[in-house]
């Protein structure tokens, strides 16, 4: 993984400098709250509910077991004693005091960890497939390219106070695990006819109040001018974007208002200013940069060794965790291993500061000391031997962390919504919890099959509701708590919002409404191998919209 270097360390530890006379001014009354928040904001600092709320950036989702523990011993030190993964691979600690964030601050810096550009309108955390450099059918590994951004992006000059926040997303893959057409810059690695490495560019997309899938503006961009490209998209942006109207401020309503070919033709003019010159990017950069993604030493291993294939045949539990929680490793005799944050009845994504200590030495045991977050709130070991995996998957249960549904009705995506947010207007979390005990039985959900429910408790859309297999929107009438639904988004390469099914349900339906649409689609469906979103596309949301609304 990238390791800072003298100008890196030097850049963080005089930010945290920074911020600590900041917080001191505030905290002597020499600063006003309006005066501190955009101090506090670009230092990932926000002012929820019931406390400060620091986000933590994980930059494209990797860590090192050492940072882990470090996460896990501020989360004992200065927070209740947990840590919450975001939909943008970023950690939030929802309960510090003011006056401890510079001393956080400083302890992320030690471990090459900072909380830089996670909030305000800047370019945010680059994020990148979980699967990144493992996974099978890879073009390149995708972190590189991010790493590259991320440098170029932090405290940009002509970039630092956007319109509105601006999110990057990109994957190596033909298979969308990043969610990149939900981004106002999305990147795949792609190969042209002459074996060329270079990057599909998608910008405008978003969720939100208006959400949004990209458009493709240049299906082949050269590894050399991904900066100056995505400079000149930046400028464009910076440029023509509203300012008089933060509901209209996204770079989605620009390309739509402006439309995408003169939106495309505005870019082309003014990449065509600044593509030669010192934002081209040397390959001998992008190599120094690669080094630091090196593959780890794997072992020479057969795929399929005979010990795993027997535990997979004498432990049933054992193999329903393996179906649902193992990916295919690019390297044979490897596995990658999903580490579900969502055990029955628990908060998605809330990880304990003794559940992060102990992931940390375990993937100092089997994962070569590195762990990714992903943007659907698990966690991942990038690197398991196969021979490994039963001993992990015993040493995960004692943890709570070998929930056996990644991918399930049960694996549900949920902001923190009111319990913790000021900008919400219904609970999430508690929306999450009862879904997933109304369907902890995990035959049901092996027959209902791959399924994704995703939970935002405002129309700002943490929780990615519009492109959930089943999406659930919290919204506010009149002080009471009801909840909306809509069926057949996705964040992947098929991406799509989804439809609208009617009038909201209350705090006290919601779930029964949301098993009423699993028992429609297991009536309706065309077999066990239909999934449910291809259900949705094949029939509309009509007999959904039936079964709810004439059964009330």
């Amino acid at each position: 993984m990238y390791r800072y270097d003298d100008f890196d360390q030097t850049f963080v530890n005089e930010r945290v400098e920074q911020f600590r006379d900041q917080v001191a001014r505030r905290l002597s009354g020499e600063l006003t709250e309006d005066e501190f928040k955009p101090l506090r904001l670009m230092n990932g600092l926000y002012l929820q509910l019931h406390a400060y709320m620091l986000r933590v950036a994980i930059p494209y989702g990797t860590l090192s077991s050492t940072q882990l523990r470090k996460l896990a011993e501020i989360a004992r030190k200065y927070d209740k004693g947990y840590g919450h993964f975001t939909t943008r691979q970023n950690l939030q600690y929802n309960w510090p005091a003011l006056k401890d964030t510079p001393d956080i601050l400083a302890e992320l810096a030690s471990v090459e960890m900072h909380a830089l550009q996670t909030s305000g309108n800047c370019i945010r955390n680059v994020t990148a497939d979980q699967y990144a450099g493992v996974a099978a059918g890879e073009v390149d590994d995708p972190r590189i390219y991010a790493e590259v951004l991320r440098q170029w992006s932090s405290l940009h000059p002509e970039f630092s106070f956007l319109p509105r926040k601006f999110k990057i997303a990109i994957t190596g893959c033909a298979n969308d695990r990043a969610a990149i057409k939900v981004h106002d810059i999305g990147l795949v690695v792609v190969q042209n006819a002459a074996g060329e490495t270079g990057f599909e560019f998608w910008v405008g997309g978003g969720l939100g109040r208006t959400p949004v899938i990209g458009k493709c503006i240049n299906p082949f961009v050269a590894k050399r001018d991904l900066l100056s490209y995505s400079e000149a998209v930046l400028r464009v942006y910076n440029m023509l974007g509203r300012r008089d109207n933060m509901y209209k401020a996204r770079i989605k309503i620009l390309v739509n208002e402006t439309g995408v070919e003169e939106f495309t033709r505005l870019v082309n003019e003014e990449w065509a200013e600044i593509r030669e010159g010192y934002l081209e990017l040397p390959e001998e950069e992008v190599q120094r940069i690669r080094d630091f993604f090196a593959p780890p030493a794997y072992e020479s291993l057969e795929a399929d060794p005979p010990e795993f294939m027997e535990k997979l045949d004498a432990d049933p539990a054992f193999a329903d965790w393996a179906h649902a929680n193992l990916a295919p490793h690019k390297v044979s005799g490897y596995a990658i291993v999903n580490l579900s944050l969502k055990p029955i009845g628990g908060i998605p994504g809330d990880v304990t500061d003794s559940q992060m200590e102990a992931v940390a030495a375990l993937a100092d045991q089997f994962s070569f000391g590195e762990i990714r977050a992903t943007h659907e709130q698990n966690l991942t070991l990038p690197h398991v031997a196969q021979k490994d995996l039963y001993a992990l998957w015993e040493a995960l249960q004692a943890l709570d962390l070998a929930t056996p549904n990644v991918g399930l009705v049960s694996d549900i995506i949920a902001c923190p919504g009111l319990d913790y947010c000021a900008l919400a207007n219904a609970r999430s979390i508690p929306v999450a919890q009862m879904i997933s005990e109304r369907f902890a039985d995990l035959k049901r959900q092996h027959d209902v099959g791959p399924l994704k429910i995703k939970i935002s408790g405002c129309i700002n859309a943490c929780g990615h509701h519009h492109v959930g297999h089943i999406g659930i929107l919290g919204v506010d009438k009149k002080g009471t708590e009801f909840y909306q639904i809509t069926l057949g988004g996705s964040a992947e390469e098929d991406a799509a919002v989804g439809q609208i099914l009617g009038p909201a349900f209350g705090y006290d339906e919601v779930t029964d409404a949301v098993e009423n649409v699993v028992n429609t689609y297991l009536k309706l469906r065309e077999g066990p191998g239909e999934t449910f979103l291809q259900m949705v596309r094949r029939t509309g949301v009509t007999p959904f919209k039936e079964a709810l609304y004439e059964t009330a």
